[in-house]
């Protein structure tokens, strides 16, 4: 049986994700691990695809809009404090922040995120900004 764990959240950024928005990586245990995602005013994510693995976003701060894609399907989401939206596994998503105010989120990933190859660069809806 794993160790009890806490942290808090790192005042500076881990690592950038595959699709560009920053991330605070949290705890992880065998089934699943959590991370913390931001994007800057006006910034818009790169779509992509994971390979192997499910996520669940919570949304914390401030507004957007995610696009998600799947077996001939497709929407956007609002995105808004208080929101929770689910990625299954195969799902093209991209997402952006509004341009006058950045985004953050809460995300925890099913089974714990594998590395950066686990996201493939797909096409969306909008360009991804730097």
């Amino acid at each position: 049986m794993p160790a009890f764990a806490t942290l808090c959240l790192p005042e500076a950024p881990t690592v950038i994700a595959p699709d560009g928005s920053t991330v605070r990586v949290l705890l992880s245990l065998a089934g699943g691990s959590m991370a913390h995602f931001t994007l800057r005013p006006g910034q818009v994510a790169a779509a992509v695809c994971h390979r192997s693995v499910e996520e669940l976003w919570w949304i914390l701060e401030g507004r957007g809009t995610m696009w998600r894609r799947q077996d001939g399907r497709e929407g956007f989401t609002e995105l808004r404090p208080g929101v929770c939206l689910s990625l299954p596994v195969g799902t093209d998503f991209q997402f952006r922040a509004d341009p006058q105010q950045g985004l953050s989120a809460v995300a925890v990933t099913l089974p714990p995120w594998p590395g950066p190859d686990e996201a493939r660069q797909v096409s969306g809806p909008w360009v991804a900004s730097p």
